[in-house]
């Protein structure tokens, strides 16, 4: 990935969260890529955990001493020196000790909280990127759409959810007020803003509409001048009404706004919506990679070294894949891959989780016990039916052969899913490829017959129209291997009644139950047949 550029990352969060130390300079420039970021706090430097977070580009530092950073940058600049550091009031020990091995030292604003920039980071890190990569185009920029929407209308914009979380922001200047300075910084709102906004009906109206609304300024609370709208997914299928999925707030500074600020406002929302339906849509270049490793991608196969070495994961030994399936349709567990996603995190941090419409898979790289693992899967499946009420279904794959074998294995347990969702009795909930295999064959051999008529006798047709009764003792007899005594018990009937429709079959179908190619071509078809 070309990444994005340092000074680039830098504007995006804007000097409301951040600043570059001392006077914006920045030992090595200001172009250097970045392309990831990690987290690490005391502990991970006190254990000598935090060279597990090697290959990041840049760092935060979270409440990491000055001692303890000075000797953590000269460890890691030994093995990759990194583009930048974030740390909240850094010493000036630490900015000469960066400076000195050319890392740049980013001041985060004590205010800010560490997860919302991370989040903002990683944001810009993935849809703020390289114009030149179709898959990074400004369709899913919302800051690059909130600061054309800043400089077009001459106010100050931030684009949030639906739940109040801004995704978004252009550019800030001094004249930004609490409100919109402490929502950048991921604190909440003053209480008596927030109390005030929601009194006058302000977010019942941005729900409620697309039109435009208007917020007077409150000197005494230090509010400048709001315009507002509601960003809403269009009404489709069986959604009746418009979706609320976010606001656009505008902060006017001292110069008006434009004469067609709303009408501009109105055309932000719809391509917020678009924005926002393709970034839900589209996967991070994380899941990405993932989903290329097993191989649910178009195009050439992944190279399996580098993403392995880009995901931070051992490319060799065994590997365990599992596949869950919902065992019928339960619309509103849109999210049921994240649900999964927490569950396998939460049993190996390494766990990676893609999905592909109704499917989830998770790998776990080097595993090796089998009986962990289904016992989490079980646990999993118990879980989800007991709290969220979903039924699901689970096919495990172990061992793959290394990374490089995940995809096979992938192929091969949606067969088996394909199959349970066929014949859903009889493939159990929680099964592997060789407990399935047998069952999937057979399936994939009777489904293969019955795509063509032709390949189906068309004499067990005109048995079953002729005597619907004689068919099922076909069945019996066959599925019985010709012993009359267990057929007949499983019919229910005498062991005469069974000769009698045996020797009926055999006269009405003019061939000998006695030949084996015979019984094997009718067991087919009497399949296909319950299939049709």
């Amino acid at each position: 990935m070309p990444g994005v550029g340092l000074g680039q990352l830098l504007l995006a969060l804007d000097t409301t969260l951040v600043s570059l130390v001392p006077d914006g300079r920045a030992p090595r420039g200001l172009d250097l890529p970045v392309r990831s970021a990690a987290l690490i706090d005391s502990d991970d430097v006190r254990l000598g955990l935090a060279t597990a977070a090697g290959s990041a580009d840049v760092f935060f530092l979270l409440g990491v001493g000055d001692a303890e950073a000075l000797g953590w940058i000269d460890k890691q600049a030994q093995d990759r020196v990194p583009v930048a550091i974030f740390a909240k009031k850094p010493a000036e020990a630490l900015v000469a000790k960066a400076a000195a091995v050319g890392t740049a030292v980013v001041a985060v604003e004590p205010q800010a909280r560490w997860e919302l920039l991370y989040q903002l980071v990683n944001h810009v890190l993935e849809h703020h990127g390289d114009r030149t990569d179709p898959t990074e185009d400004s369709g899913t920029d919302l800051f690059g759409l909130a600061q054309s929407l800043a400089d077009r209308i001459h106010g100050m914009v931030s684009i949030e959810n639906a739940q109040s979380h801004v995704l978004a922001y252009s550019a800030s200047n001094d004249e930004a007020d609490e409100l919109r300075r402490l929502s950048i910084l991921g604190r909440a709102g003053p209480a008596e803003h927030l109390t005030w906004i929601n009194q006058w009906g302000i977010f019942d109206a941005l729900r409620a509409g697309g039109e435009v609304v208007h917020i007077d300024a409150r000197p005494e609370l230090g509010l400048r001048p709001r315009r507002a709208i509601g960003i809403h997914h269009p009404s489709t299928g069986a959604r009746r009404v418009p979706e609320f999925v976010g606001t656009i707030w505008v902060q006017q500074g001292s110069q008006p706004l434009a004469d067609d600020a709303e009408e501009i406002l109105r055309g932000a929302a719809v391509l917020a919506a678009r924005i926002m339906s393709r970034l839900a849509a589209r996967p991070s270049t994380h899941a990405r990679r993932v989903q290329q490793l097993l191989g649910l991608t178009d195009g050439d196969p992944a190279d399996v070294g580098a993403t392995a070495r880009e995901l931070g994961l051992p490319a060799d030994g065994g590997a365990t894949l599992i596949g869950y399936a919902t065992t019928d349709a339960q619309p509103g567990h849109t999210r049921l891959a994240d649900v999964i996603a927490l569950s396998a995190s939460a049993f190996r941090p390494d766990a990676q989780v893609a999905s592909q419409a109704s499917r989830t898979y998770v790998l776990l790289p080097q595993t090796s016990t089998a009986r962990s693992v289904t016992s989490w899967v079980r646990g999993t499946i118990g879980a989800l039916r007991t709290e969220l009420g979903v039924e699901l279904r689970a096919v495990i794959a172990a061992p793959a052969d290394g990374l490089a074998g995940v995809a096979t294995a992938r192929a091969e347990v949606d067969r088996v899913l394909d199959s349970a969702a066929r014949h859903p009795v009889s493939i159990g909930r929680i099964t592997s490829l060789a407990e399935a295999r047998t069952t999937v064959l057979l399936d994939e051999i009777v489904t293969l017959i019955g795509s063509d008529q032709r390949l189906v006798d068309p004499r067990l047709g005109e048995l079953r129209a002729h005597d619907p009764v004689l068919v099922e003792t076909l069945r019996a007899y066959l599925d019985s291997f010709g012993d009359v005594g267990l057929a007949a018990a499983w019919l229910q009937v005498h062991p005469n009644t069974v000769r009698y429709r045996v020797r009926r079959i055999e006269k009405l179908l003019a061939a000998s139950l006695a030949d084996p190619e015979v019984r094997l071509l009718f067991s087919l078809g009497l399949r296909v047949l319950d299939d049709v």
